[in-house]
């Protein structure tokens, strides 16, 4: 089963930390994303762009509407995105928990939602 891990983040909470804590914090990811690549489940994994560069699409009269985004109104902002494939829940568990929003950043609002996928497409 395929399974899409959403890292989040919370901006304000990120934005008030100090540039140091920051740069101390974002050096700790590389070992933890090279761990999780060396599971060989790791199918995808991404880092979002600036907020700024978002934009929402929705169906509007017949027509797509395009507006900035992002759309969720949430204190908690989606920073990045992975899918594994694992044999069991609790495989794919063991995984995201290696995520660095899974283990790091507590100060800066992280955390990784673990979401099974139903249909994936390969081109």
């Amino acid at each position: 089963m395929k399974y899409l891990g959403l890292a989040y983040f919370t901006p304000e909470k990120f934005d008030a930390m100090a540039p140091e804590a920051v740069k101390a914090l974002i050096s700790q990811c590389s070992p933890l994303d090279e761990k999780m690549r060396a599971t060989g489940k790791m199918l995808v994994s991404a880092s979002l762009g600036d907020l700024e560069h978002w934009r929402t699409l929705r169906p509007q009269g017949g027509k797509t509407r395009v507006s900035d985004g992002p759309y969720t109104e949430s204190k908690e902002i989606v920073g990045g995105l992975f899918i594994i494939e694992a044999d069991s829940r609790e495989e794919a568990l063991r995984i995201a928990s290696m995520h660095p929003a899974a283990t790091l950043g507590e100060e800066g609002g992280w955390a990784v939602e673990l979401i099974p996928l139903d249909f994936y497409l390969v081109p």
